[in-house]
């Protein structure tokens, strides 16, 4: 294994965001309506992240209090908008063909089953931040100021690649890329001020966190796309 992650160094950062997005494009494409896919897609991926990241990642938070608030106003701003103008989303630079349409992906037969919300709520709060901070400022963040991104110390400023992974990070978010730039501008933020992987988890954790107990609660489904 040692041998491999020396040949293939992004391997640990990037394996587990790609498979999370082949479990969504066939999802999307192949399987659409299979209950269980996005439970099984949970399962490998975190089987993933612990066969191949563990080694990468340090859970010691330099700013555990800062990076908590940080999550909770990262989810403030982003259902803010809807909250304050009910059409915000539905004007045309936010929903195009181009960003997609506000349309949750959780089937109305699902939202009472507590095994596919509990795998839900997982894989939302847990494994996508994991994932997502591993590839997008764990590595990508360092990959534009050098290919050899190991040389690279987690958290160094570039201004290339600060805004370029911001960008990237907005459209992953489609109709909610507007939102999804301001907390990749946040992310990215607390990662050069913090230099901890950790503490950029557990922002974005608390960020998923809060914002699964908000469609649970208001049942705003919409935010589950």
């Amino acid at each position: 294994m040692r041998q491999i992650f020396d040949r293939y160094p992004a391997l640990p950062y990037v394996a587990p965001f790609a498979v999370f997005l082949a479990f969504l494009a066939m999802a999307n494409n192949i399987m659409p309506g299979w209950t269980w896919e996005y439970p099984l897609r949970t399962i490998v991926t975190t089987a993933v992240l612990a066969t191949l990241s563990r080694s990468v990642i340090s859970w010691r938070c330099s700013r555990p209090l800062g990076s908590v608030l940080l999550g909770v106003l990262v989810f403030v701003i982003w259902v803010g908008p809807d909250a304050v103008w009910p059409a915000y989303r539905e004007h045309w630079l936010l929903q195009n063909p181009l960003t997609g349409h506000v349309k949750s992906s959780i089937a109305p037969i699902l939202r009472s089953d507590m095994i596919f919300i509990s795998f839900r709520v997982f894989g939302t709060a847990v494994t996508v931040p994991i994932i997502e901070e591993l590839f997008w400022r764990g590595w990508l963040m360092r990959y534009l100021i050098a290919p050899d991104f190991r040389t690279i110390r987690l958290g160094s400023y570039a201004p290339l690649a600060f805004w370029a992974t911001a960008l990237l990070f907005a459209s992953e978010h489609g109709p909610y890329w507007d939102v999804g730039l301001v907390a990749g501008i946040l992310y990215n933020w607390w990662m050069v001020r913090t230099g901890s992987l950790a503490d950029c988890i557990l922002a974005h954790a608390v960020t998923n966190a809060c914002l699964a107990v908000y469609v649970l609660g208001f049942q705003e489904w919409r935010y589950w796309m």
